[in-house]
């Protein structure tokens, strides 16, 4: 089905003015389809620009949870009318209403501007200012129609790609490609994780970031392709951006990507999940026991 395009969207946001980064967002997307991308990529709970609020001013949670948004508000049909109009799948990030605390959610809007699948970030970051979220409690992969042809696509935000079950449930349920919104400072040690995700589950990954100052950039891309049909090693990096704003485009030539893992060792196929029941155990034993994890 030749080349897939990901626009990685690496971009500053607005603060919280949803109507500064709606208008934003717009103008990067037709950027990114002049560019040829078959989907968009935002960075983490863009509507808002990955905005909290402060614990000392009053009302400035009630404030806050006010700004989340659903599926049916004016900033998600936006999107769902310019996808549509562009004819290009965009993986839209916001914060999302929900019963109770927000969730920081991806949908993930085809080229015919329907939702083709909604994901909520399952680790959210309790130690910190997520923990005023409610996470997500699964992970997803959809058929993405891209007009080549279908691809199947699954999403993990942020603190997800830090652990390694979050990629291996989406390669067990079929995911090719795996899109990542972050929002936190990506250097070697992250980056090193992300290409290992790839690796370990011949699965293509794209992150986009929030641009200098608000994040460090760096928005990255990485193959699933390993090795060549001889055993070579590959260079899986596939794109990393600078500190700046920018639409920077990553090529997945899905037909190698699928012959790869018709043949290769990783993935699922040589796993021994009988050996692996203590995974799921929800015993904490010392030294990472945290009083403010949610299991």
């Amino acid at each position: 089905m030749s080349l897939v395009k990901i626009a990685l969207l690496q971009m500053t946001a607005c603060g919280n003015d949803q109507d500064a980064n709606l208008s934003k967002g717009e103008t990067f997307c037709r950027r990114a389809k002049e560019m040829g991308a078959d989907i968009v990529l935002f960075p983490e709970m863009w509507n808002i620009g990955y905005t909290f609020y402060d614990s000392s001013q009053p009302n400035a949670r009630e404030i806050w949870r006010a700004r989340a948004i659903s599926q049916h508000d004016d900033f998600v049909t936006h999107f769902k009318a310019l996808a549509k109009e562009l004819k290009m799948a965009i993986a839209l990030t916001y914060l999302e209403s929900w019963d109770g605390a927000p969730q920081d959610s991806v949908s993930l809007i085809d080229r015919h501007g329907e939702i083709a699948m909604t994901y909520a970030k399952v680790h959210t970051c309790d130690f910190d200012k997520e923990a005023a979220l409610t996470p997500g409690d699964d992970f997803y992969v959809c058929n993405l129609d891209t007009g080549k042809g279908e691809v199947r696509i699954g999403a993990m935000i942020c603190y997800d790609r830090e652990f390694p079950e979050s990629a291996r449930i989406l390669m067990l349920k079929g995911a090719e490609l795996i899109l990542t919104p972050n929002a936190c400072e990506l250097g070697d040690n992250r980056i090193g994780q992300f290409r290992a995700r790839a690796f370990e589950n011949m699965v293509g990954v794209a992150m986009t970031n929030y641009a200098a100052p608000q994040q460090n950039g760096h928005s990255i891309s990485f193959n699933a392709v390993a090795f060549d049909e001889n055993g070579n090693a590959q260079n899986m990096l596939i794109i990393e951006a600078g500190e700046g704003e920018g639409v920077y485009i990553a090529e997945f030539d899905m037909d190698k990507i699928r012959a790869y893992r018709e043949r290769e060792t990783w993935g699922n196929a040589f796993r021994k999940p009988r050996r692996y029941a203590l995974l799921t155990s929800l015993e904490v034993e010392h030294p990472f026991i945290r009083a403010n994890a949610r299991r």
